[in-house]
């Protein structure tokens, strides 16, 4: 049964400190101090954080949903990474096979779990 992936990231505020969630088979792993960055940087690391989770899990059958596109399409490859976000297309490289990256897919925002999981935040 294929396992669904979500992530997202954020920072309050943009620059500033970034947060990040994933959620795997309900279960969400939240990081509050992802250090500080941007936005974008963020997602990028969101989706790092899931890359991580599914290798460290096991998971051969997954879908990774996100509502970032700048991320999504150079981690896909649809389009270019820019030259800001190398760097993080680098580390995904060691952990997620280009073969594998087309299984990350864009969903809205209000359908990511993930993104729900840090708004739901106390003090949101």
């Amino acid at each position: 049964m294929r396992i669904k992936v979500y992530f997202d990231g954020g920072c309050r505020p943009n620059p500033g400190r970034m947060e990040l969630a994933v959620v795997i088979r309900g279960q969400a792993h939240v990081r509050l101090d992802a250090g500080f960055g941007t936005s974008q940087d963020a997602e990028w690391l969101a989706l790092i954080e899931a890359a991580r989770l599914i290798r460290g899990l096991a998971i051969s059958d997954f879908v990774i949903l996100g509502d970032a596109l700048a991320v999504i399409g150079p981690a896909t490859g649809a389009v270019k990474c820019r030259r800001s976000a190398i760097a993080h297309l680098r580390v995904l490289d060691d952990l997620l096979p280009l073969r594998d990256r087309s299984n990350i897919r864009y969903i809205k925002r209000a359908q990511n779990l993930a993104g729900i999981a840090l708004a739901n935040l106390p003090g949101r």
